[in-house]
């Protein structure tokens, strides 16, 4: 089993690494899974591991010119502070009340990130935010992710390529700098009180920096809207997964039904001129008029 979890640790520094988010959805069951941890000391390795692969991803694009440094330490500033209060107030809200929270914006950042924006991937990379706008960004993202216990690259990617308006690869590098600081945050909280296995967490750390640096590699031949949209595709089906797993196994087999649905129409739709999508649309339209 220690075999099979630093092996699956790979895929989780390519998800990091190329999509910049999905490290802690996937690193937390992979550790109380598949390694077996108990769910405190699983959740800790994992902000180990996150914030490590993302901080040496970040490096790998930084090389590449697809890190906004400026709004990433900003963002990622206002972020941990915000965590910090999610954090305090996630004591006071039930568990499975935060992870419903956490399906439900997953499913709301995948929808926006499948719609796209009008200008989304057009910015160049000398775009600069306003200060303030990163702040509250930033503390608005930091307060959900620390309210729902993940590294929040499913959040900070959009915020920083829908609201922000910085082109897709640009937004995944910049974003892994916001994750290794709110990683490496809630690693110095969960360690006044959890004690992790080190030999196991740097082992699993290496794998995924292995990932981490391929993925990083894989963004430059990936065109920016196919990797926009496979994230959000990506987001969507993990939240299937967390509502499976918080509310009935049967509602997770139907949002995933859904999802293959919806995915699978909207595959036809981008090839064959006769979609039902399109006559949906047209109708509903139609009625609106």
């Amino acid at each position: 089993m220690i075999a099979l979890t630093i092996g699956l640790a790979v895929f989780v520094g390519i998800s990091l690494g190329l999509l910049g988010g999905g490290g802690s959805i996937l690193t937390v069951p992979l550790l109380a899974y598949v390694a077996g941890m108990d769910a405190k000391q699983a959740i800790a390795t994992s902000l180990l591991v996150v914030g490590v692969t993302s901080a040496i991803g970040a490096i790998s694009h930084a090389r590449a010119g697809r890190v906004q440094w400026r709004t990433g330490l900003i963002f990622g500033g206002a972020g941990m502070a915000g965590a910090y209060a999610g954090g305090v107030l996630a004591r006071f809200i039930p568990g499975t009340v935060l992870l419903i929270g956490f399906a439900v914006m997953m499913i709301a950042t995948a929808v926006a990130m499948l719609r796209g924006r009008k200008n989304a991937g057009t910015s160049d990379s000398g775009h600069r935010l306003p200060v303030p706008k990163i702040v509250a960004e930033g503390l608005v993202v930091g307060l959900v992710t620390g309210l729902v216990g993940a590294g929040g690259g499913f959040l900070v990617v959009p915020a920083l390529a829908l609201l922000g308006g910085l082109p897709m690869p640009i937004a995944v590098g910049t974003s892994l700098i916001v994750i290794a600081m709110k990683s490496f945050a809630g690693l110095a909280g969960y360690l006044s009180s959890v004690q992790i296995n080190w030999t196991l967490a740097l082992a699993v750390t290496v794998a995924a920096v292995v990932g981490a640096l391929l993925g990083a590699r894989l963004t430059a031949k990936v065109d920016p809207d196919v990797l926009r949209k496979a994230f959000g595709w990506f987001v969507l089906t993990m939240s299937s997964v967390v509502l499976g797993q918080e509310i009935h196994p049967g509602v997770g087999v139907a949002a995933a039904a859904l999802t293959a649905v919806a995915a699978g129409m909207t595959f036809v739709c981008t090839r064959y001129a006769h979609c039902p999508l399109r006559r949906l649309s047209g109708q509903f339209r139609a009625a609106a008029t």
